[in-house]
């Protein structure tokens, strides 16, 4: 028997979807001034620019109301 059962699998989007359905705990605002940080130092633009912004959605401060 050579025929094989089709297998779906999630797609890359799916996949997206599924996880930001979800709530995530953003780490403490210390533990992301300290990436922060090590991100500057190490002249990591991306980095940076990543934990910025966490450190700001966990502050609260860019959040609308």
């Amino acid at each position: 028997m050579t025929a094989r059962a089709y297998i779906p699998r999630p797609t890359e989007h799916a996949a997206i979807r599924a996880a930001s359905r979800s709530a995530r705990r953003l780490p403490p605002v210390p533990a992301l001034m300290a990436a922060l940080i090590v991100a500057n130092d190490r002249r990591d633009r991306e980095g940076v620019c990543l934990a910025a912004h966490r450190v700001v959605h966990a502050s609260g401060e860019g959040v609308p109301q």
